[in-house]
């Protein structure tokens, strides 16, 4: 059975996973879950994800949701080419990175929370606004200096082979640029995103590029 991906245009998380199969050359069908219009909470979408997020992958009847679980599980059935390096401490160091964008920096920001910040707290657009300034502001300015500092960076986040790290870094930067941060404080994150938009799995997985892009 074919994989299926549940999707959304703008989601970072579905974003990334797109990412993924892209780089392993693999063929899926995406099914587009509208977040805006709350197709994830339908009763079909949650019998195949209960936690109602996006993204869920499906193959062969099983369903596997999270991000970073479907980029590993990629990985590891379809190991070429690899997302993460082989040496103990440099897969370490890449999941770092990628953690601190998936764990730290996307959780503070997604519509769930935002939504929850909007209705239930009853926040404002411009305060939304600053708290979503803070948290990727926070978040970048520790990534930038893991990667500026590193002998380990080099053309992307970990060496000069794209991987998991930079699966999580330019959906992230799409998101900030989507809410207007000022990104000049992180060149070298500037620098690994510009070399990501030359590789074709990258630029294929862009959220203007998707079928259900509006």
């Amino acid at each position: 059975m074919a994989m299926r991906l549940y999707t959304y245009y703008r989601s970072s998380a579905a974003y990334r996973v797109r990412i993924a199969l892209n780089l392993k050359g693999l063929v899926y069908e995406a099914i587009p879950v509208h977040l805006r219009t709350n197709e994830q909470n339908a009763a079909a979408y949650r019998a195949i994800n209960p936690q109602g997020l996006i993204p869920t992958l499906t193959e062969d009847g099983r369903a596997i949701g999270q991000s970073l679980a479907i980029i590993e599980y990629l990985d590891e059935v379809h190991p070429e080419p690899p997302l993460l390096p082989q040496e103990p401490r440099a897969r370490a160091r890449v999941r770092q990175i990628a953690f601190a964008v998936a764990c730290d920096i996307h959780p503070l920001n997604n519509l769930r929370m935002l939504r929850h910040l909007k209705e239930r707290l009853r926040q404002d657009d411009d305060a939304l606004t600053v708290w979503q300034h803070h948290w990727m502001a926070e978040g970048f300015a520790a990534i930038e200096i893991l990667l500026a500092d590193s002998p380990d960076t080099g053309r992307f986040c970990h060496g000069n082979t794209p991987g998991l790290a930079d699966i999580c870094l330019v959906p992230q930067l799409y998101n900030a640029r989507r809410v207007g941060l000022d990104l000049a404080p992180y060149p070298t994150m500037m620098r690994i995103e510009a070399a990501c938009q030359e590789v074709a799995a990258f630029a294929a997985a862009h959220p203007a590029r998707q079928p259900d892009a509006e």
